[in-house]
């Protein structure tokens, strides 16, 4: 996966992951507020820097990421962000209070990104580069699940009880001990 672009690998991995094991719906609530509501300001923050971005135009670029997130969760989101002074909002001149609003980043915003970065590099690096290169070091086994889908399985370090073995383990076992 180092070949890939950073975007195309965490769509595969989001991918792999959901085949595993869904999850509950109570889980997805919990995992967007704690974590991915951060991934979302950040996709915001730099598709500021690159141009103003309109609501409409941050869903629909959001779901191309593979985010659910509706329009009663952006908008509060985009408020918040120009309340702690890392967007403007600028309305369509004469349209009126239902108009587009452009989100235009600003200096603190500039500031905000910038240290996201470098700490998104630092997190790419340790969670994915190390993890990636420890997890070629361990041994990894395959399993096949009642649904036919093959999934990795770690070795846990525990023994499986001796009824769960191979029978010619268990008999190399008895060899070993008869010595």
């Amino acid at each position: 996966m180092s070949g890939m672009p950073v975007s195309e690998s965490l769509l595969r991995a989001r991918r792999l992951t959901s085949r595993v094991e869904p999850m509950t719906t109570v889980d997805r609530k919990l995992l967007t507020r704690e974590i991915l509501l951060g991934f979302w300001k950040v996709h915001i923050l730099h598709h500021a820097a690159e141009h103003p971005v309109v609501g409409q135009w941050v869903l629909s670029e959001l779901r191309r990421h593979g985010y659910d997130i509706s329009p009663g969760t952006l908008y509060p989101l985009l408020k918040r962000m120009e309340r702690n002074g890392w967007l403007r909002c600028e309305v369509e001149a004469g349209a009126g209070p239902r108009g587009r609003r452009y989100y235009h980043l600003t200096a603190g915003g500039v500031a905000v990104l910038e240290v996201v970065r470098e700490t998104v590099v630092e997190l790419h690096r340790e969670v994915v580069e190390e993890a990636a290169a420890h997890a070629r070091l361990r041994p990894v086994r395959l399993v096949a699940r009642a649904e036919g889908v093959v999934q990795s399985q770690k070795p846990t370090g525990k023994k499986k009880p001796a009824a769960a073995r191979p029978a010619s383990v268990r008999a190399g076992k008895r060899q070993q001990r008869n010595r």
